[in-house]
Formats: C-alpha cells, sequence, structure tokens
C-alpha cells in the first residue's frame, strides 16, 4: 500500500503531548497517543559476550531487567507501558536468539498484566545488519533474510510493534556528516535512503499485516543523531547538525508510505514532523535518555511526544538499584507531570508543552527546529514537494532561511563562527541539479566512500 501525505494534519493549539489524530491501540486495548503521555522503556545487557554457550545468562539478564522495572512501575501505578528491545548485533545475527529473547520478556510482561493489572506493548527493533560489510544487496540476500526472520518470528512470538534503525544511505552520509557535505547529505538521506525506506518497510508492513503486529517506524538515528552527538562535542557545527534533523524528516516520512502507522521510534527527533504530517503517535527522548548520550534537546523533545523514553539503559548497579529500573522511575514521573498538567484541560497542556519549548529552544538551533510552531511552517512547506528528493532541497533552504532569520531576530543562539554556515549550505544545495537521475549520476562519479556501493542499491 502506498500512502501520499501533502498536508500538515495540525493546528499549533492541538499540537500537544500525549494526544494523536491517529492513536494506536494495541490487543490488549492500551492506547498510544489518546490522551496521555505513557513511558517506554529502552534496555541493554551490560558489556558480555554473546554466545551459544552464554545464551542462558543473557536471557537472565533481561528476566532480571523486565522484573525490576515492571515491579517498580506496578509500585508507580504506571497506567501503561511500551519496553523496547533494541537487540544487540548478535541477536539479529542469531535470528533464533533474538526470538528467544523476544518471547520471554513478553511473556513476563503478560504475567504483569495479568497479575498487577499493568497494560503494555513490546517493540522489537532488531540491528540493521546490511550495514556489514560482507552483505551482498540491501534488499536480497543473507543479512537482509536474518532481519525479516527476527521480524516475522518476533511478531509470532508476541512483539506488538516493529521497528528499526535502517541504515540505508548511511554508508555515504557518514562521509557527509564528516566534511559537513550538504550535496552527500542530501543523497544519503533524501536519495538512497528513500529508496531503501520504501523497500524495507513495504516488507516490514506486509511482515506486520501477516502476523498481527504493527508496523511503527524507523528512525535517522544512524544519521541525524550523528551529527547531534559530533555537533554537541563541536567537532561539526550545530548549524549543520540541525539542518540534517529536518532533511531526516523527509526519510523517516517514507515509512509511513510505505504502510507503517506508529507510533514512530524514539531516537528520531525528527519523528515530531512525522507527527505533524501523518498524525501518528510519536516516541521521543530527552533528559531522561542521559544515560545513552548528552543532547541540547532535554525538555523541548517532550512537546508533543506520545511516549517518553530513556533511549537505552544498560542493566549495571546504580546506588539506587538496576539502571533499567531506576529509568522506569524517571520515566515515570516525567509522564505523570505532563499528565497532571492535562488533567487542567488542554490551555494547562499547553501552558506544559510551551514551557517544556521555551526551556531549550533558543540555546541551540538543534533544539530550535523542534519546536512545535516552527516543525508546523517547515512541515507546510517540505509537503509541497512533488518527490523525495525535491521535498529534500525544499527542507534544507527552508530550515537555513529559519535558522537565518531567527538568529537575526535574537530568537535562537547561533555561534558566531557558524553564521556563515547560513550562505555555505543554501549556496551548495541551490547549485544542485532538480533532475534526480543527473544528481545522482554525478554523485556516484564524485564517491569518495569506501563503503558505498551504487550496486547494493541497483544503481
Amino acid at each position: 500500500m502506498t500512502k501520499s501525505f501533502n498536508e500538515v494534519l495540525y493546528k499549533i493549539d492541538d499540537f500537544v503531548y500525549g494526544s494523536s489524530i491517529n492513536p494506536i491501540v494495541l490487543k490488549n486495548g492500551l492506547v498510544i497517543g489518546g490522551g496521555e503521555i505513557l513511558p517506554e522503556l529502552n534496555f541493554t545487557l551490560p558489556t558480555m559476550l554473546i554466545t551459544k554457550e552464554t545464551m542462558p545468562k543473557v536471557v537472565g539478564q533481561y528476566k532480571e531487567i523486565i522484573h525490576g522495572a515492571f515491579k517498580r512501575a506496578v509500585e508507580l501505578e504506571v497506567p501503561g507501558v511500551i519496553a523496547e528491545i533494541e537487540l544487540l548485533p548478535q541477536l539479529t545475527y542469531n535470528p533464533e536468539w533474538g526470538v528467544e529473547v523476544t518471547k520471554i520478556v513478553r511473556d513476563i510482561m503478560w504475567e504483569y498484566e495479568e497479575k498487577d493489572g499493568l497494560k503494555s506493548g513490546l517493540r522489537l527493533t532488531p540491528v540493521d545488519v546490511r550495514e556489514d560489510l560482507k552483505s551482498e544487496h540491501m534488499w536480497r540476500g543473507k543479512y537482509w533474510d536474518q532481519v525479516m526472520t527476527v521480524f516475522e518470528k518476533g511478531a509470532q512470538a508476541g512483539a506488538d510493534l516493529l521497528s528499526i534503525e535502517s541504515i540505508g544511505g548511511k554508508d555515504i552520509h557518514d562521509e557527509a556528516i564528516m566534511y559537513c557535505n550538504m550535496k552527500q547529505s542530501i543523497f544519503g538521506l533524501g536519495v538512497l535512503g528513500c529508496m531503501d525506506m520504501n523497500k524495507l518497510w513495504t516488507e516490514i508492513s506486509s511482515i506486520a499485516d501477516k502476523t498481527g503486529a504493527i508496523s511503527a517506524g524507523d528512525t535517522a538515528c544512524g544519521f541525524a543523531n550523528t551529527a547531534m552527538v559530533l555537533a554537541d562535542k563541536n567537532y561539526i557545527p550545530k548549524v549543520f547538525s540541525a539542518v540534517v534533523r529536518v532533511l531526516a524528516a523527509v526519510r523517516s516520512l517514507v515509512a509511513y508510505e510505505a504502510g507503517a502507522v506508529g507510533p514512530h521510534k524514539d531516537c528520531g527527533y525528527e519523528g515530531i514532523y512525522v507527527k505533524a504530517i501523518t498524525g501518528t503517535p510519536i516516541s521521543m527522548e530527552g533528559k531522561s535518555s542521559a544515560c545513552a548520550h548528552l543532547s541540547p534537546l532535554g525538555n523541548i523533545a517532550a512537546a508533543v511526544a506520545d511516549l517518553w523514553s530513556n533511549e537505552s539503559v544498560q542493566n549495571i548497579k546504580l546506588l539506587g538499584g538496576m539502571a533499567p529500573t531506576i529509568s522506569m522511575e524517571q520515566l515515570a514521573y516525567d509522564c505523570r507531570l505532563m499528565n497532571t498538567a492535562s488533567k487542567g484541560g488542554i490551555a494547562s497542556t499547553r501552558q506544559m508543552r510551551d514551557w517544556l519549548t521555551d526551556s531549550d529552544s533558543y540555546y541551540d538551533p538543534q533544539a530550535y527546529v523542534i519546536r512545535p510552531d516552527v516543525v508546523l511552517d517547515l512541515s507546510s512547506k517540505i509537503v509541497k514537494g512533488k518527490t523525495h528528493f525535491e521535498r529534500s532541497k525544499i527542507a534544507v533552504l527552508e530550515t537555513v532561511k529559519l535558522l537565518r532569520c531567527a538568529y537575526e531576530k535574537g530568537e535562537v543562539k547561533v555561534p558566531e563562527r557558524e553564521v556563515v554556515w547560513f550562505d555555505k549550505i543554501q549556496k551548495e544545495v541551490e547549485s544542485i541539479s532538480d533532475d534526480v537521475g543527473q544528481f545522482t549520476e554525478e554523485m556516484i562519479a564524485s564517491n569518495t566512500s569506501a563503503k558505498f556501493d551504487p550496486k547494493k542499491y541497483d544503481l
């Protein structure tokens, strides 16, 4: 099924956290985006080997994680929770191991629902092992099959939501970030990435339909979050990273054109654009994800979130207990505060949203581009593009224009050394051909990335 999204679905007064135009209802009746913001706990193993011999210990770790976290959720009277398993590479390379973990975790979650009334859902996220240098092709071969096997058998084992951090186009985009090359960024995200997303999410959506699971969505974590982390360390301009974030929205939107319905995955801050255009609920992460990475988006990320995530935390011992249990408590209290504000009515919800927004948006252009009002403005321009390639160029040029204007008005802080990037990015993109075929030929001819092989994309 191919969908078309050509308009922005929200007015600013209705663009708030916990509520989406197209809420998701799980089989057990848990509603995502139906009026409450809920926690989404993401967890992983401590440093350890994953082998056939150590699998009993691996399983033991996951049991400990889910029991500890869900016991705390019950104690805090959390109204509902999503748990996400981001499978480590060996649990995707060996699909039967990943499926075993999925089944064990979901069975424990059902136990808490039966005895304590804690409704929950499980998001399954395999690693995109197609990034392996031995991968023969993006859309066929052993590595493609491994990912699809995890999705299908994991859904049969009880996974409710299917997601992935896909890597189509990352083989060229890593170099684009390193050299702050916006042409390469558009090629990686707006051409290769969109091609891959269409193939990938058509298949994942088909698996979801067949198994009764929900095709949830992708993130540009390996693209825009990589840029964000490097910008936070002052390795690349924050302006460049902010523009990449908006550009990434064009790519992430393709999953929904290909049949995904949400909720969008947490580590894609571009999810706010996806929500504005599709009405799907979104998961976001901010201050509570500092256990995984630092960011300039601690509060603002929650402004229109429907699920509030910690990104990912290892099962290690801290003074208060095991880290996943601590993350559950942090998420539960964040959500309780926002839901309490919502009980005061829409005006109270908007006030909380605006406090979350205004507390961050001035300090960094990466935060400014996820302001709800800015998102609605840029989204309305992006959807005017007729193709992914056209939308990608619009996203970049309109973001540069908006950030330049905001900087000149004193609405966003931009380091003085980065101001020149407004002109540099604009001129670079304005020099790009309007013909995607010609642009693709030029980018292949000028490619210097050893990781990129056009044949893997049938080019």
